[in-house]
């Protein structure tokens, strides 16, 4: 492990191969919020029933989660690892996305998503990306990149920030 001199603070913080933080005593740092969301984002990715890609979704807001969503088929419909994929133009239609499961969850249970952070495994696609936009999200952080011109274009008119996800280069040691 190496130590690593955190600005404006008096502790060390030790990094092991894997980016993973801990303090001089051998405990695990704390994750920032970007971190704590992101990691439940991919958990929630592995309940994804689409063989394609396992994607999570959380919508936060003030630092709670409001929803969270993965890819998978419709309630009543058969999920694609039971059913298979319904491929049209290389993407599977038998899956809802993610951030629209997400979306979906919040009008459920009426969960208002106003002033939202997203955080999704995967960039968001235009479609849901102008789902994201009209629930009124303001923020979104991916994981992975999915590059998609019109949703760049869509979120950089409508105000919403794109952002790639950065591990938290120090932890906060409390």
């Amino acid at each position: 492990m190496a130590f690593a001199d955190p600005a404006n603070s008096e502790s060390s913080v030790r990094v092991d191969d894997t980016g993973r933080q801990f303090s001089e005593n051998g405990s695990p740092g704390r994750p920032g919020w970007d971190e704590y969301f992101m990691e439940i984002a991919r958990t929630v990715a592995t309940r994804a029933t689409c063989p394609r890609a396992m994607v999570g979704a959380v919508l936060t807001r003030e630092r709670r989660i409001l929803t969270t969503g993965y890819n998978g088929a419709p309630r009543g419909v058969a999920h694609c690892s039971d059913a298979g994929c319904m491929i049209v133009d290389g993407h599977c239609l038998r899956a809802t996305h993610a951030e629209a499961n997400a979306i979906v969850q919040g009008a459920l249970h009426g969960v208002s998503l106003q002033g939202a952070t997203a955080y999704c495994t995967h960039q968001p696609c235009a479609g849901c990306s102008k789902l994201l936009i009209s629930a009124g999200v303001v923020r979104i952080v991916y994981r992975d990149a999915y590059p998609d011109a019109v949703a760049e274009q869509l979120l950089g008119e409508a105000g919403v920030a794109l952002e790639p996800y950065q591990a938290d280069a120090v932890r906060m040691l409390t």
